[in-house]
């Protein structure tokens, strides 16, 4: 797939089949994601790789607790709140994998390079047919002392990026994009 293809045909999917990703196809992802640029090249990131589902719905849960609690007070939110209440909501979308992208907080360039990495990383995917969506909702629980303790991750870097992988189920929908607003062009 051609670069420009990717990046006019990935969208974020939310529904995904049940199927497995190999393990080669996530190293690989990864492999490829690191080729984004960083700041002074600290290449700052560092990953963590989950695909127990027990894992996934028991975070998920933890976070629907904490965006329930959160989103009583808001009323730009309320909209959200009986999707949060129902159990059967995945925060994850029963993704089969879910990428946890860190970076060292002391970096000053840190959320950039992260986020490039991230999008490396989406459309790297998308190119062998895997969908992807970035999980903005997490960083709460994701960055607490427990979690990146039990996920292996040192107290110097903090939660930069959650995305999810995963086979599309179903046709993957076409958007429009407005024209670019350019507020000046200077020669």
């Amino acid at each position: 797939m051609e670069t420009c293809v990717a990046i006019k045909t990935r969208r974020s999917i939310r529904q995904y089949r049940g199927e497995k990703i190999l393990k080669e196809i996530i190293n690989e992802l990864l492999q490829t994601a690191i080729w984004a640029p960083s700041g002074m090249n600290k290449q700052p990131w560092g990953f963590v790789v989950i695909e127990d589902e027990e894992y996934l719905q028991k975070l998920s849960s933890q976070t629907k607790s904490i965006l329930l609690e959160r989103f009583k007070n808001n009323p730009e939110m309320e909209k959200y709140m009986d999707y949060f209440a129902d159990p059967k909501t995945s925060i994850f979308y029963h993704a089969p994998v879910l990428v946890l992208i860190y970076g060292k907080k002391d970096v000053f360039t840190v959320i950039n390079d992260c986020s490039m990495v991230a999008q490396n990383l989406m459309l790297a995917a998308w190119e062998y047919g895997i969908g992807s969506c970035w999980i903005g909702f997490v960083y709460d629980v994701l960055n607490t002392k427990e979690v990146k303790s039990d996920l292996g991750v040192p107290d110097s870097y903090g939660l930069v990026a959650s995305v999810i992988l995963g086979y599309p189920d179903g046709s993957v929908p076409i958007s429009n994009r407005n024209n670019p607003i350019i507020f000046s062009w200077k020669k």
